[in-house]
């Protein structure tokens, strides 16, 4: 068998990598390197040295969106993974119609990001009629729009890891926790929340990367508006490319600086959570 293995494994990896290399390797390459450049299209690229990097930071929307970003993921990040494991930890317990609720609450991710946009965009704006708001009078009532939104969007799908996690925790660890004495809380604190720590850390990655990622929902629910002041960092990007003439450089050049931000933040959260699992 392990003969085999090594004979036919090329067979099997090489189409996978080649369109791996296709797909991802190759257009980030060429993405980098047109980061240096002024160009319309990929054939008129010319090299313009750093000067791209060097608009960046002095155009205050990518500052702005980049903040604003940030404080958005830090709070989707804690509510979502908190609401998630509340709502694990009761639908874990031996209620009757468990599984009709797990349904319920992991629909909403099943609709894309662009159709819950224009849905939330009309409730939300629905709700705030009655003070004569919309979600564009400020960057204030989209940011929480948006916080909405995504929470009523991520909470079932986080949900459906910490209850796989939950079921995974040995009955016994629990059992002779209460032996012990332990109380309800006792239990939570020194068993069920270090032996959740490895769903613990995958929620986290999701969130954060997808908080800062996100693009469709706030196109659809804000476009920006007011002002570019409820705009986050993908879309930013986007109509920075494709909405200032001569700027597709800057444009591909933050692409270039918010993959970097991205994979650090993302790379910083799996070393500090992983190795809370190692301690454990």
């Amino acid at each position: 068998m392990e003969k085999a293995i090594k004979r036919y494994f090329p067979v099997f990896v090489l189409p996978t990598l080649l369109a791996f290399t296709i797909g991802f390797i190759a257009p980030f390459i060429v993405g980098i390197y047109l980061s240096f450049c002024k160009f319309t299209t990929i054939v008129d690229a010319r090299f313009i040295g750093t000067d791209n990097y060097g608009k960046i930071f002095t155009d205050g929307t990518f500052v702005h969106s980049l903040w604003y970003t940030t404080m958005f993921t830090i709070v989707t990040v804690i509510l979502i993974n908190f609401l998630a494991f509340v709502v694990a930890m009761m639908l874990t317990r031996k209620i009757k119609g468990t599984n009709v609720f797990r349904t319920i609450f992991f629909m909403p991710n099943l609709i894309g990001g662009i159709v819950l946009g224009y849905i939330w965009n009309l409730l939300l704006n629905g709700v705030l009629a009655i003070w004569d708001k919309t979600l564009t009078y400020s960057s204030t009532y989209g940011f929480w729009g948006l916080v909405i939104l995504l929470l009523w969007q991520q909470v079932g799908y986080m949900m459906i890891i910490y209850i796989a996690g939950i079921q995974n925790i040995p009955g016994d660890l629990l059992e002779a926790a209460r032996i012990d004495g332990a109380d309800n809380w006792q239990q939570l604190r020194y068993v069920t929340i270090p032996m959740l720590m490895p769903s613990i850390t995958v929620c986290t990655f999701l969130t954060l990367t997808n908080g800062f990622k996100l693009f469709d929902q706030n196109l659809a629910l804000t476009n920006g508006e007011p002002s570019n002041m409820s705009e986050m960092l993908a879309l930013n990007i986007f109509t920075t490319f494709y909405g200032r003439p001569g700027w597709e450089g800057v444009g591909q050049a933050k692409a270039v600086v918010f993959f970097i931000i991205v994979g650090a933040i993302a790379i910083t959260q799996n070393v500090l959570t992983r190795s809370k699992e190692v301690q454990q």
